[in-house]
């Protein structure tokens, strides 16, 4: 009897451990959390050419949405730079008639969007990662090695006419942040978990706030609040004029571990959308750090989520995994709305430009245009293929199915990994938090500090 009693112990105690690894593990969804309705950006005004995409993910909240249903297949080329044989590895921005694009051998190129032709081109560096920022008459990027293999980066103000170095400053740590600018200000992150709000004017650094981990996503600002995650599996939001900590939280474990935030989060409807590493995408509270809900993917999330209203569906997430699924996920629950086998693991960010959804793969080296509605495919284009895009190609063509939520969808997939040589994934996140579990200000792991103290 006492044997069978212990066996029956047993059981049920791993019956609950099994019961907590899949809460751990598996989705997670608070369906009573808040969230506040939002209607859809309206497209920018007619009338002379003054459309600017500045910074990364085109607005400050980092939505990645572009209101327009005028700009959509079929395309046609009109001319092609071919002034640099480095990788381009993040998308350029656009300001004052003219491209700025970063290249990974920190060259940065100015290119008239009208023509093609290279304006002006400045070495910066050695290795760079990142997108610039545009406003006014000047162009800032952040260097990740100042010299090859070195472990110090650099912040830069250029003239956007010229390509004339306004003033730079050094940092002690690398960065790949893609800087935000924002009330004559520059706010950044840097692998050494430090984040910078410097005065765009100068370079002046204003204050600093030290994460529990590397910082290489760009900041988003939502109602004078920056947010972001870091590489010790935390996101966090602090005050944009001072660089005080408001919450700290912690996602908890995904199908792989604890996780990194390498992911930029996209704010609306009142929640932090944010991908992780440990293959999942979550949505956190605002105004308090309070997870609302997690979904599992079956691979590292590196992507950022573009968000919008859509027809038909109502508030919706994309993302893109290395389980070489493409996910629309409602925003409300995180429950798939539809999801399609891009036959390749997915690194980069989408973008929705009207009622389409462009993301590229790293298997097939494709970029897709699937209708946000129903992911059907309306362009694709493989990379240095010099074929013509596709014109609303019909399901069960090159690419791919969509599935809809409850159909089944391939599984298994190998996560692949690609961090840059030298670079160290944090892990660490704090022992005993539980998932969705906020610290408020005062709590470790992050402090703000005025300019003038020390910082990492």
């Amino acid at each position: 009897m006492v044997l069978i009693a212990l066996a029956l112990a047993v059981a049920a105690t791993a019956v609950a451990a099994y019961a907590y690894y899949r809460a751990q593990r598996g989705d997670v969804l608070h369906p009573h959390a808040r969230f506040i309705p939002e209607a859809a950006p309206k497209a920018p005004p007619k009338g002379p050419d003054r459309f600017a995409w500045p910074l990364y993910g085109y607005t400050k909240d980092h939505t990645r949405f572009f209101p327009s249903t005028q700009v959509r297949p079929p395309f046609q080329k009109r001319w092609t730079f071919a002034g640099t044989h480095a990788l381009l590895e993040f998308p350029p921005v656009i300001s004052g008639g003219k491209l700025f694009q970063l290249n990974d051998d920190a060259i940065l190129n100015a290119v008239d969007k009208e023509t093609g032709k290279l304006r002006w081109a400045r070495k910066l560096g050695a290795l760079s990662a990142s997108a610039p920022a545009a406003g006014g008459d000047a162009v800032y990027v952040t260097i990740l090695e100042r010299d090859r293999g070195g472990s110090a980066g650099r912040v830069m103000s250029l003239d956007a006419n010229s390509g004339r170095i306004k003033w730079t400053r050094d940092i002690v740590s690398r960065t790949e942040s893609s800087p935000l600018l924002d009330g004559g200000r520059l706010y950044f992150g840097s692998e050494g978990g430090t984040v910078y709000a410097m005065d765009a004017r100068n370079g002046h650094v204003v204050w600093t706030y030290h994460a529990g981990g590397a910082v290489k996503a760009s900041p988003t600002l939502r109602h004078g609040l920056l947010y972001f995650g870091d590489y010790g599996g935390h996101v966090q939001a602090v005050r944009e004029n001072d660089g005080h900590r408001v919450w700290v939280t912690s996602g908890g474990g995904g199908l792989l571990g604890d996780g990194e935030f390498y992911s930029t989060p996209a704010l609306r409807y009142g929640r932090v959308f944010i991908g992780n590493t440990n293959g999942r995408v979550y949505a956190f509270d605002a105004g308090s750090g309070k997870l609302d809900w997690a979904h599992q993917t079956g691979a590292y999330v590196y992507s950022s989520p573009a968000v919008t209203e859509t027809p038909g569906l109502g508030p919706t997430v994309y993302i893109g995994s290395y389980d070489g699924n493409f996910y629309a996920l409602d925003a409300h629950t995180g429950g798939i709305r539809w999801q399609r086998d891009a036959r390749g693991r997915i690194s980069g960010s989408p973008t929705i430009v009207g009622n389409i959804v462009y993301f590229a793969d790293l298997g097939r080296r494709s970029t897709l245009g699937l209708d946000t509605r129903t992911g059907h495919l309306q362009y694709e284009r493989h990379a240095g293929s010099g074929q013509t895009p596709k014109q609303a190609a019909r399901p069960g063509q090159a690419s791919g199915q969509a599935t809809r939520a409850g159909q089944a969808s391939r599984a298994g997939q190998a996560p692949g990994q690609a961090t840059r040589a030298g670079q160290t994934p944090g892990q660490a996140t704090r022992a005993g938090q539980t998932p969705g579990q906020a610290t408020r200000a005062g709590q470790a792991p992050g402090q703000a500090t005025r300019a003038g103290q020390a910082s990492g």
